[in-house]
């Protein structure tokens, strides 16, 4: 039986630069384009035409089940079929690099370059279901001020950078007075299972990859290796030094540094 076809949705978007050729920039879960902001205006701009996406059910994109990888893969091609790019350079992190490794394995043709920051192709313990449920615990519209609603997610989230994380997905409504969680909360909690999910075996890209690790973080062990390896023949890990998980928060020059160099190799 035929699989019945994937219904995509109009992805939401930031562009910078105008010359050069596209790179595509997917964010991790609970985040949007706006979290790339100034690494693709100041880093990559000069040498891209840069294209920050917030993924289904994220930041200003629409709300839409399922929340899968082969689901949101479809959707940054349709992207890219309705901006008429062929091929880019594709770089995403963390649940966005298990969709650039998706759409790699997908549709091969269509990537040129691949940047997977700090995820390996593997299923992943539910290492987010607290936050998850620290979110939904909260109705942002009880509350009147944004400091009030961070007071209240200091409670289950005790660490302030990832609170002023999760904090840029609040919105605020003018007519109502309300805030609001722009993300689609109730789906990313439905489908959070998928989202930890292995990547499908059985395909390879056989392009140039760089899997980025963070220092201090977990996602990439050497036991990921052969697996990586496994999908990705021409694959190489980097590791930059002092960061965590965020890499290109907790290290953006390095990290920058080492994406631009791969991604400006001659072939």
């Amino acid at each position: 039986m035929s699989q019945p076809a994937i219904q995509t949705v109009e992805l939401a978007y930031r562009s910078y630069g105008t010359d050069g050729p596209p790179l595509l920039i997917l964010h991790g879960l609970l985040g949007s384009s706006d979290n790339w902001h100034t690494l693709a205006s100041k880093a990559f701009a000069p040498h891209f035409r840069v294209f920050t996406l917030d993924l289904r059910g994220h930041g200003r994109s629409p709300h839409a089940r399922p929340i899968d990888y082969p689901t949101m893969a479809a959707d940054v091609l349709a992207f890219m079929d309705a901006h008429e790019i062929d091929r880019a350079h594709v770089l995403g992190h963390s649940m966005g690099g298990k969709v650039a490794m998706e759409l790699a394995l997908t549709a091969p043709e269509r990537v040129d370059r691949l940047v997977v920051v700090d995820i390996a192709p593997r299923a992943y313990e539910p290492r987010h279901r607290v936050i998850l449920d620290a979110l939904q615990a909260i109705d942002p519209a009880r509350y009147d001020s944004r400091r009030a609603i961070d007071e209240a997610l200091a409670a289950h989230v005790p660490e302030a950078p990832i609170r002023q994380f999760l904090l840029k997905n609040l919105q605020y409504d003018p007519d109502t007075r309300r805030y609001t969680w722009q993300m689609d909360l109730e789906g990313l909690i439905r489908y959070y299972d998928r989202i930890n999910e292995a990547i499908a075996d059985g395909r390879q890209f056989t392009g140039p990859v760089l899997f980025v690790k963070g220092e201090h973080s977990d996602y990439i062990t050497e036991a990921d290796l052969p697996a990586i390896r496994r999908l990705f023949p021409a694959a190489r890990l980097v590791t930059i030094p002092g960061a965590g998980h965020w890499v290109h928060a907790d290290a953006p020059e390095a990290f920058a540094r080492e994406v631009l160099a791969f991604l400006t190799e001659k072939d």
